[in-house]
């Protein structure tokens, strides 16, 4: 999971196992950032559509722009005035694509997960140096 800023570079970092949903790791994300300051709005896909998860953002200060589910069964949430935030999304993208250029990333060699995340900090750091010098 990453929480990425404006320009694309990393803001939070938070490696887990594939079986727990995205939206339950959102809290452990925040809590794994570089920075000190929340962001003030968060943009995710259609996995991030949770009633739940909105009312606990709220709560921070934080605003979660995600499309609803097509077989969404309570009334919509979200309007067409955030939801234009939505299109800003590849940003995120493509700090993944500059994050699979180093290739002990992007192919996962590492048995431990520890080892991975070390890795993918290494590149995290790399490319803010590279962003900032």
């Amino acid at each position: 999971m990453v929480v990425a800023d404006n320009a694309s570079l990393p803001v939070a970092i938070y490696a887990e196992s594939a079986s727990p949903h995205e939206v339950r790791l959102v809290q452990e994300t925040l809590q794994a950032s570089f920075v000190h300051r929340k962001p003030d709005r968060l943009i995710g896909d259609k996995a991030y559509d949770s009633d739940p998860l909105d009312a606990e953002l709220k709560e921070q200060g934080i605003e979660m722009i995600a499309p609803h589910k097509q077989n969404r069964k309570k009334p919509k949430t979200q309007d067409g005035r955030s939801l234009r935030r939505y299109k800003r999304r590849w940003k995120v993208e493509r700090f993944f694509a500059w994050l699979q250029n180093f290739r002990r990333v992007a192919t996962r060699f590492d048995y431990k997960a520890e080892n991975y995340l070390g890795f993918v900090h290494l590149g995290c750091i790399v490319i803010l140096l590279r962003a900032y010098l």
